[in-house]
């Protein structure tokens, strides 16, 4: 009975683990894709940019701005929108209302820029006296699609902004990248070239710190001899540049009785403080020399270049310029110079 027994179990078992095989064949005969095809050396594969400014800089230059000193508007602007029910401001894809038609010359497929003035600009960080011009933002750009007597519709085909009622219309300027110099290392002790100087006076959207590919203004223009493609440095004198002033003058005495113990003698000397004024002639608790004494005698030391940039758009006392190399953060204030 026992033997029976035995046998009839492993058989059951063989005959379950039979089963489980066989049903797993038609399964794994379908579940066993065809090999993908292997990828040819014809096949085309993503590289990247060999110049990424001119493709990352594209809505920077688009929506880049300027400081104008004498603005000339055509009296066109955008006076509503097919959805204005709805909404009050307009992006990509909308259709708007400008108030110039057929009578005012306009035709079914001009292109116009949109642009908001902001109004009259000075600054403390320019040398130059009165106003610098007027500020003005480039919001975006449409196209005529219908026109009527004193009326046409519009399609907004880039937008840096929403566009408002109220924005004025200006003829599309032909805006392109200078070419610049990217080869080498930039020079971060560059010596001075002793051309036309100046300084940052603002930055796109109220930035007070840019980087690579951002917009910054500079009180330089036409009236300095700049011309669009020169090319900038950007930089500091040195010890400029901090956000918070700190008391430049050391607290620490330069020895102390308090500084060793009376079994060791460990010493009556800081181990912080900075030197003697005199190392010869002078105990241990003469006067130490400073750090502002240090600067004051020192030789001139070479200034700090924090980048490079190139001018976009020249304007008669101003010029929008765009950051193309950086060493660290720019800052409002920050000096530039033509390479």
């Amino acid at each position: 009975m026992h033997t029976r027994k035995h046998f009839s179990h492993s058989g059951g078992f063989a005959v379950l683990l039979f089963a489980f095989f066989f049903t797993l064949l038609p399964v794994t005969a379908q579940t066993n894709p065809e090999p993908a095809p292997q990828k040819t050396a014809n096949m085309p594969v993503s590289t990247p940019s060999p110049n990424p400014l001119k493709t990352e800089t594209g809505t920077e230059i688009l929506c880049a701005g300027y400081i104008e000193h004498a603005p000339n508007y055509s009296g066109l602007e955008v006076v509503g929108g097919e959805q204005e029910q709805e909404k009050s401001n307009y992006g990509v894809g909308d259709l708007v209302f400008i108030s110039g038609g057929s009578q005012q010359g306009v035709t079914v497929g001009q292109e116009f820029q949109v642009v908001r003035p902001r109004g009259q600009f000075t600054s403390k960080l320019t040398r130059k006296s009165g106003w610098l011009g007027v500020y003005t933002q480039e919001i975006g750009r449409l196209r005529v699609t219908v026109v009527k007597e004193r009326v046409s519709v519009a399609l907004i085909t880039n937008e840096c902004d929403l566009i408002l009622l109220g924005d004025l219309l200006r003829s599309v300027p032909q805006r392109v990248l200078p070419p610049t110099d990217e080869s080498g290392d930039l020079n971060r002790f560059a010596d001075p070239s002793g051309k036309q100087a100046g300084r940052i006076v603002l930055a796109r959207d109220a930035r007070e710190m840019v980087s690579r590919n951002q917009i910054v203004y500079i009180d330089l223009g036409a009236e300095d001899n700049l011309k669009q493609g020169d090319q900038l440095t950007v930089y500091r004198p040195a010890g400029k540049g901090n956000i918070t002033r700190f008391r430049d003058e050391e607290v620490t005495p330069t020895a102390s009785y308090g500084f060793e113990s009376e079994i060791f003698r460990g010493g009556k000397f800081s181990n912080k403080a900075q030197r003697v004024k005199n190392p010869n002639n002078t105990g241990v608790y003469g006067p130490m020399t400073t750090t502002p004494q240090v600067k004051r005698r020192r030789p001139p030391v070479p200034r700090k270049i924090v980048g490079e940039a190139v001018v976009l758009n020249v304007q008669a006392r101003t010029a929008t310029v765009v950051i193309t190399r950086i060493a660290q953060e720019i800052h409002t204030g920050d000096y530039v110079e033509v390479k």
